[in-house]
């Protein structure tokens, strides 16, 4: 519903603006006879419609086609600048309610001291904000200095300006507040403003509502492979939790290696669920105390081709699924199941590749015992250019020697 109310939002951005750009194109070059030399009225207001467009489909954008690839934080500045810009306000900034503490927060800020975002802490109901926040409507203070609701909670000198402070609602329920800041070469806030925020302020309910459910959708997808993962241990009894040390290991060496947010993601999905092609293999075969025959190694090696075929339906997991597909090539070319050579490899299988070997390597098998610390890594070493990506393997083992503390997020 949400998806559908913004695609019809943003027709609706691209109707009105087609139809006043036409109107803008007739009249334009008409000066009125009244104008006396003065800037073109139509111009000026065209001017701030082209630039409300622009913010709100750079919000839209946001929700709709990067909902996955942004944090919070860096929407709602993207919001504060866009509404400062709109305006030409020289300050402003966004209060998020924080429903556990039920106060209102600054969460993003253009010109604001970092003492007044970290002290402002405001209840619904209480100060400009915490009542615009509790009435849903929007407030205008024209004399913050004298306004001893709005000086007892901001109370810096900085901020003398007159201000508007604007509730975020979704389904008329507000869940923050935008206050923008007048700057002082105008006297006031006018229509054009006032109706040109409530815009970008419904837009942004309904981007950070999208946001909202893709991250809730994250969380799905995450317990459902971290379900999945389990199954994988349970049809593999020597693993144990390999899923799960695989998983906080992958995500760590792809930090350590440089890889961008989203593929943190997926790498460690397919670090969980490299081997769930496993799930369509013989459970004698996998358990089998003694040295595999030929067939029953063929056999195995359907692995990675099964929980490709597994994984691939799923849209969000198609990276995913290209790294399991991958993760037994070798860095020479020679693993299976497509011969695949150094960076035609993709990252997250090379990655995945790696803690698996290591991992296999330091657990106890049905047919030996496991393997030391130094002749692990002296494995890793040996195999490194051949079995793995010397990049790779370097990135592991330095990990590993610093004995691989969380990354700082």
């Amino acid at each position: 519903m949400i998806y559908l109310l913004s695609l019809v939002i943003l027709i609706l951005l691209f109707a009105v603006g087609t139809l006043l750009r036409k109107v803008y194109d007739l009249k334009l070059d008409k000066p009125s006879p009244e104008a006396d030399g003065r800037d073109n009225p139509l111009k000026t207001t065209w001017g701030k419609f082209d630039e409300l467009l622009t913010s709100l489909l750079t919000i839209h954008e946001i929700g709709i086609v990067n909902a996955g690839e942004i944090k919070k934080e860096e929407f709602y500045q993207t919001v504060v600048e866009s509404a400062c810009e709109l305006i030409s306000s020289p300050r402003g900034s966004l209060m998020i309610h924080d429903p556990i503490a039920d106060e209102l927060r600054i969460c993003a800020s253009r010109n604001i001291s970092k003492d007044v975002i970290e002290n402002t802490r405001i209840k619904p109901g209480l100060g400009i904000a915490g009542r615009a926040f509790q009435t849903g409507e929007t407030i205008f203070v024209t004399d913050p200095a004298q306004n001893t609701q709005y000086k007892d909670f901001i109370g810096k000198e900085e901020q003398k300006e007159p201000f508007i402070a604007i509730p975020l609602k979704l389904k008329d329920k507000p869940f923050g507040v935008l206050n923008l800041h007048l700057s002082v070469e105008k006297e006031s806030f006018t229509d054009y403003d006032l109706k040109f925020l409530t815009l970008l302020a419904g837009e942004t309910a309904i981007t950070l509502e999208n946001i909202k459910l893709y991250e809730s959708l994250e969380n799905f997808y995450l317990e459902m492979v971290q379900t999945l993962a389990r199954v994988i241990d349970a049809k593999d009894s020597y693993t144990g939790d390999h899923a799960g040390r695989a998983r906080q290991k992958a995500r760590r060496l792809a930090e350590e290696l440089h890889m961008p947010e989203q593929m943190l993601r997926y790498v460690e999905y397919a670090a969980l669920l490299h081997d769930i092609g496993k799930i369509g293999i013989d459970g004698a075969i996998l358990s089998k105390p003694g040295k595999l025959s030929q067939e029953e190694y063929e056999e195995i090696k359907k692995h990675p081709a099964i929980g490709y075929q597994i994984l691939s339906p799923i849209h969000f997991l198609g990276p995913v699924s290209q790294m399991v597909l991958y993760h037994q090539e070798w860095f020479n070319g020679m693993g299976y199941p497509e011969g695949l050579k150094g960076e035609e490899i993709p990252l997250g299988a090379r990655i995945v590749a790696t803690i698996d070997a290591w991992d296999a390597m330091r657990s106890d098998r049905p047919y030996r015992k496991a393997l030391s610390v130094d002749i692990a890594e002296d494995q890793l070493v040996k195999g490194s250019g051949k079995q793995f990506d010397p990049d790779v393997v370097k990135a592991f083992l330095k990990l590993e020697k610093e004995g691989w503390p969380p990354a700082a997020k």
